[in-house]
């Protein structure tokens, strides 16, 4: 079953849901969104009622967590959902997993008085409920921490207009210890019998220190092999702690000298924005499916189908200092021409999201240099502007 809604679905998931009569739920979004086997959509009553039954729910979105909250109250996933989604609350369960983490929750109008002086930096300072990496600022100096709060006062009023609070609420921050190490981001369900199955790994990519972005994440054989058994172990940790059963999640975490410290785990969804996508076009895995029909990839055999490829997410996020009311449009086909083997573009409105959509790429390993060009590319040079 699915709850689907703003901003995005994927053709991967449409298709998946009307070959296999999965049921959605009657609203909005869907009624708008082409389905053609409109007897698959739910009204909210059949819709709770077959839930009852089938005991597994995967969305696309977090805007989808206020209906779960509100009409499956009877069950233990409001409770789950709000332990991931609040970063404070799953700093908490996992305290004794990590004793010496810096962790500290601020109301916004506690920021200014904060003595910044009195904690080691470099910090990260974020919304305790939040989505992609917006309101995410690495903060190495009391000099930077001035700055970054402007930064936070001036983007409040957008954030708040794009996004439910549910998905991201600027009223309470975390401030965290900043976490070295290369960065991970994952999709994974828990199973029928509350065993972890993991359905991709990616690795954040970076172009500096500073950088917070979500322009690049890759996957390839080494990049899930170096990292399967780890994953897989910390996620058997949270299901003993929680007692997880048939519940799907993305996951991000750090890993430092075989050492794995979390991020943040988001509850009921994989990757945004449809981007779980990758694991179909690199490794043939459907991660809807693989979740409703309670299947496990056979990694030892895929892995070894396609060795030699980097398959990536490039996220086209829009230059912070461009207003977007002064963007006439996106060159997509120029931005094309720089990649060797572009699977997939999408599009999406920059007047209503801070970015201009999303590419997925399939590259040669010795061909890296492409991917090292747009990570560090401003995107101006597609940008046509008034």
């Amino acid at each position: 079953m699915f709850i689907t809604d703003k901003p995005y679905i994927s053709d991967l998931l449409q298709t998946t849901i009307e070959r296999n009569n999965y049921y959605v739920l009657r609203n909005e979004f869907a009624e708008t969104h082409g389905f053609n086997r409109t007897e698959l959509l739910l009204s909210e009553s059949d819709f709770i009622e077959k839930f009852k039954t089938s005991q597994k729910i995967c969305t696309n979105s977090e805007n989808c967590i206020e209906w779960i909250n509100k009409n499956l109250d009877f069950t233990e996933l409001p409770n789950l959902i709000n332990i991931f989604k609040d970063k404070v609350k799953f700093r908490d369960l996992v305290k004794h997993l990590y004793p010496n983490f810096f962790y500290k929750q601020l109301e916004l109008n506690e920021l200014n008085s904060f003595d910044i002086n009195s904690i080691n930096k470099p910090i990260i300072i974020k919304p305790s409920v939040g989505f992609l990496s917006l309101g995410v600022y690495k903060v190495n100096s009391d000099a930077e921490w001035k700055r970054t709060l402007k930064l936070i006062e001036s983007n409040l009023l957008n954030f708040k207009s794009i996004f439910p609070e549910v998905v991201l609420n600027t009223t309470n921050y975390i401030l965290e210890e900043y976490i070295e190490g290369a960065e991970f981001a994952f999709d994974a369900y828990f199973n029928d019998d509350g065993e972890p199955v993991i359905l991709n790994i990616l690795r954040h990519v970076f172009s500096s220190d500073a950088d917070t972005s979500d322009r690049l994440y890759i996957t390839s054989s080494k990049v899930v092999n170096e990292n399967l058994p780890l994953f897989k172990n910390f996620l058997n940790e949270i299901g003993t702690l929680l007692n997880i059963k048939n519940f799907p999640l993305h996951v991000e975490v750090r890993v430092n000298n075989s050492k794995i410290i979390p991020i943040e785990v988001n509850p009921m969804r994989f990757a945004g924005w449809g981007t779980t996508d990758i694991a179909n076009h690199a490794y043939g895995i459907n991660p809807y499916e693989y979740f409703l029909e309670n299947k496990k990839p056979d990694w030892e055999k895929v892995l070894t189908e396609d060795e030699g490829f980097i398959y990536s997410i490039i996220v086209l996020d829009k230059p912070s200092n461009l207003p977007a009311h002064e963007i006439t449009c996106f060159d997509y086909q120029k931005l094309k021409s720089k990649f060797e083997n572009v699977l997939e573009i999408r599009k999406t409105d920059i007047k209503k999201y801070p970015i201009f959509g999303f590419v997925f790429t399939k590259t040669r390993e010795d061909n890296f240099g492409e991917l090292d060009a747009i990570l560090k590319n401003d995107l101006s040079e597609f940008i046509i502007t008034i």
